[in-house]
């Protein structure tokens, strides 16, 4: 088939919204995916195209578009359910070798600097010039296409961002009269004020699963502080005032959480909201429009929205992290660039992207407000108030690295000046 330019839709349209099923790419009524073009040239003979994307109510949309909208009847493209951790583990076994189990991979800036100088994915600068018109991939944002970049090259086709808020409960804050969080001394204050009315014992949730979301709150709690783990010029920075305040920051919250908070990923702070255990959270976006759902929650009209918290007062930023999500093309792919590129662009259409709200926040310029997002007006906060992010090879390589020892050090194992020094060690380890 010959490629057709999509039509322009006015970026106000707004989709429908759907939860979370047990996968993306199984069905074809998620009210948040639609039917766009994807016009590609497909090869001979039967093919499967398989795609690696976790399942949320974030992500489904785009993965469901896709699949829907590219599978023809000699073409399928296959999508199995998968967990984050899942997917983290499955992405680092199909760039482990020559041959791969997927054609297509949803991928996070974070990563795409140490994966484009291992070359593990397609440069895509030339097929992006090709179907830039086609697909009105320049209304994508310039920042979140340099996010998904490196050293000028584009490695991932961004799909939505995902950046920190807070959810609350605004039945109990009016209870007692609190005022919304903007640091995390407001935060312990709230907590405090909860827990004395009687009205729940851990009022604070926060996704610290020990194998994951620890170290990426960890790192948000040092950029609300101007500071990463390493600094522009490539500098471990683990043993600095910044990430010392950081740790003494989030240890100083741990009394108003889940003495399991450790073993509590995204979705079991989910629920943790869903059933009236915790009166706060701070969350990726992608989160918050669950929610807002009658069929999760008895309490789904209860919550309110609001941009993640600073730290402290003279904190430069937010505690926050900014997540582009976006399409790549792994480098052991034996299926045509050309064809997948297509299905990748179709999936971030302007149609797909309009479906895609308020679930998502989808990459293109604009398109999420208060008007048609219960926490649009939060995560236009958020994105405002985030730190830039640093771009750096080895990031990813020292986040895995500490990860233990952060573990240690926020169970009390390990004494917050011996846990920066040990963490400085493993930054500088590989650093080089």
């Amino acid at each position: 088939m010959k490629h057709r330019a999509l039509p322009v839709l006015a970026l106000a349209a707004v989709g429908v919204l759907a939860l979370t099923s047990c996968g993306a790419g199984t069905r074809t009524d998620n009210e948040n995916a639609t039917t766009v073009s994807c016009d590609y040239t497909a090869p001979e003979g039967k093919t499967t195209v398989n795609v690696l994307a976790y399942n949320s109510s974030a992500i489904d949309p785009f993965t469901d578009t896709m699949v829907s909208s590219c599978s023809t009847d000699d073409v399928t493209l296959k999508h199995d359910p998968i967990d984050f951790g899942g997917q983290v583990t499955k992405t680092t076994a199909t760039l482990a070798g020559d041959t791969g189990t997927y054609d297509i991979i949803e991928t996070y800036g974070f990563v795409i600097p140490g994966l484009a100088e291992e070359e593990k994915l397609v440069p895509l600068n030339d097929l992006y010039e090709k179907y830039a018109d086609d697909y009105g991939l320049d209304e994508i944002s310039e920042s979140m296409r340099e996010g998904m970049s490196y050293d000028g090259e584009l490695y991932a086709l961004p799909m939505q961002a995902q950046m920190f808020v807070m959810a609350y409960r605004t039945d109990v804050f009016d209870e007692i009269g609190l005022d919304v969080p903007t640091t995390f001394d407001e935060m312990i204050e709230a907590a405090e004020a909860i827990k004395a009315a009687g009205l729940m014992e851990y009022p604070i949730a926060l996704p610290w699963l020990a194998t994951a979301d620890i170290t990426t709150s960890f790192q948000a709690t040092m950029n609300s502080l101007g500071a990463d783990f390493v600094s522009p010029d490539g500098d471990v920075t683990l043993d600095t005032p910044e990430a010392e305040q950081a740790l003494e920051a989030l240890l100083a919250l741990k009394p108003y959480m889940d003495p399991q908070v450790t073993t509590f990923d995204q979705p079991k702070v989910q629920q943790q909201m869903f059933n009236g255990t915790a009166a706060m959270s701070i969350m990726f976006s992608g989160r918050m429009f669950d929610l807002t759902l009658e069929s999760n929650s008895k309490l789904s009209d209860s919550f309110g929205f609001a941009g993640a918290p600073k730290v402290s007062d003279d904190a430069e930023y937010a505690y926050n992290r900014l997540s582009i999500d976006g399409w790549s093309i792994p480098f052991n792919t034996k299926l045509d660039h050309e064809m997948l590129f297509v299905m990748m662009a179709s999936a971030v259409s302007e149609d797909a992207s309009t479906a895609s709200v308020p679930a998502a926040y989808p990459a293109r310029e604009g398109m999420v407000t208060e008007e048609n997002s219960p926490y649009g007006a939060a995560a236009n906060d958020s994105m405002a108030n985030a730190m830039p992010p640093i771009v750096s090879p080895v990031l990813a390589d020292i986040t895995n690295e500490i990860r233990p020892i952060l573990v240690e050090i926020i169970n009390g194992n390990v004494s917050v000046a011996d846990g920066l020094a040990q963490m400085q060690a493993a930054g500088e380890k590989i650093a080089g």
